[in-house]
């Protein structure tokens, strides 16, 4: 490695001065901040964004594998493995030495490794390529190397983990975007795509996926099959037109129920179908088992009432893809997972086992969590157990008890309020049996809950001068 030509308050005084910095570690995104959420599931999040990295690097063209090589750096050092992050890191400036991204983020490895003379040689390379070094003139284009740089960091942005609201996610992509733009200036063109370039075209269709641009999205992914066909070479393809069919069932499944809008078009999720099973045949995953699991459950059940089931077969396969996700650590670590899981059990009538999932889903979703409904379905599941006969009125109590506090201490209390007013909806008698057995053993205040609960619930009558009453 190069000898560093620039004193540390050198190099900051010409850092100052910048219209960009290298290196992944000061970039805005979530992924960089103080934590929100505990370690283990920051640690999660974190290996299933890096499985699905492998996945993509395996299958990268030359030119794009730097970017993804810098990710999977980024989650290791994260995860607190320093010598993978290292290794990534080292392999990026041993194929492309030009790489500006490659020795500041090896700088920082190996200040937090506290190897000073190899941090401070690899500050003084990438101030020589960046043209920064007092008396030496970078070789080659200085203008590439920086849009090179700004485009891999663009891409990492896509890849973020530690957004909590969709408007942080938004945030996050428009600031990778910007990169991209800034990218293309230093390049000083614009970026024509090709129609046999399938993984340009599927980064594209990503992007305008979470753009919400679907229509923009489907013909992308179909320009980038045009291409190349082969699931087992373009797999990303297919999983993203999955994925875009699957929302906007999901879009209309919603609408449907608020009364703004009809059945949601089956279709889609026929579509989605065909594409995940191309999928899981020559490139199973987590997320791909996790996804077409998903869309067999939605073909099992009525589209309103998801109680009822309209095919038996499919909400079995449902089951065995998510067994199949299970089987992994990960897997065993989402309550998406244990929440579907359990959606597919109730409807087959497992009340019990599927009371379990909802209770694993729970425990599972992360503090702040906005995402209640494993909650409405444990109570949902709790009173079908006890109008049968399957739990007493002291066990539903002390289940109902110990789980509402649980989520008190978890779910924002607008939310949880909402879920509870829709399970009060769904079932007012049993939620007043419910209350019954709670006064019969002496636990008033969770009563007074759920009386406030219904109280704000606007679709129940009033009583005099507008007070609702209920009578035990």
């Amino acid at each position: 490695m190069a000898e560093p030509e620039a004193t540390a308050e050198d190099l900051d005084a010409l850092i100052d001065d910048l219209d960009y910095l290298p290196g992944h570690f000061h970039l805005e995104m979530q992924l960089n901040f103080e934590p929100r959420s505990p370690a283990s599931l920051r640690a999660r999040d974190l290996k299933l964004q890096r499985d699905g990295l492998q996945q993509e690097l395996e299958l990268a063209a030359a030119p794009q594998r730097p970017a993804v090589r810098h990710l999977l750096g980024a989650f290791a050092f994260y995860l607190d493995e320093l010598g993978e992050a290292r290794e990534r890191f080292l392999e990026v400036a041993r194929e492309d030495p030009g790489n500006l991204n490659a020795w500041a983020n090896l700088a920082h490895v190996y200040g937090r490794l506290g190897q000073e003379e190899e941090e401070e040689a690899c500050a003084g390379r990438l101030a020589d390529l960046m043209g920064l070094a007092a008396e030496r003139e970078a070789a080659g284009d200085p203008q590439l190397r920086a849009a090179r740089c700004l485009a891999e960091q663009g891409y990492a942005h896509g890849f973020d983990v530690g957004c909590t609201s969709p408007e942080e996610r938004a945030q996050v992509l428009a600031a990778g975007i910007a990169l991209y733009d800034k990218a293309l200036g230093y390049a000083q063109q614009a970026i024509e795509i090709a129609k046999d370039h399938p993984t340009i075209l599927n980064r594209l269709a990503k992007i305008f996926h979470f753009l919400g641009k679907q229509d923009m999205a489907i013909g992308t992914c179909n320009m980038a099959l045009d291409s190349l066909r082969d699931p087992e070479l373009n797999w990303q393809a297919y999983c993203t037109r999955a994925k875009i069919h699957l929302r906007a069932y999901l879009h209309d499944l919603e609408r449907a129920k608020m009364g703004l809008g009809g059945m949601p078009d089956r279709d889609h999720l026929s579509c989605a179908k065909a594409d995940l099973e191309e999928v899981v045949k020559v490139c199973p995953s987590l997320n791909t088992y996790l996804d077409i699991g998903q869309v067999y459950y939605y073909m099992g059940v009525d589209a309103v009432q998801e109680l009822l089931a309209v095919d038996e077969a499919a909400l079995n396969q449902a089951l065995v893809f998510l067994a199949k996700a299970g089987e992994s650590e990960l897997g065993a670590t989402l309550p998406e997972l244990q929440l579907l899981r359990g959606k597919c059990l109730r409807i087959k009538g497992e009340e019990a086992n599927a009371a379990a999932c909802f209770k694993r889903a729970v425990e599972l979703d992360d503090a702040g969590s906005s995402h209640t409904e494993g909650f409405g379905c444990l109570l949902e599941a709790l009173l079908a157990q006890w109008r049968q006969a399957q739990l007493s009125d002291a066990e539903l109590g002390r289940d109902v008890d110990a789980w509402l506090r649980r989520a008190q201490g978890k779910y924002p209390a607008a939310r949880l309020r909402q879920e509870l007013q829709r399970v009060w909806r769904g079932h007012t008698g049993e939620v007043l049996g419910l209350a019954r057995a709670l006064v019969a053993q002496g636990r008033p205040a969770l009563v007074r809950l759920l009386f406030e609960t219904m109280e704000q619930d606007g679709d129940f009558r009033s009583g005099p001068r507008g007070r609702r009453t209920f009578s035990l």
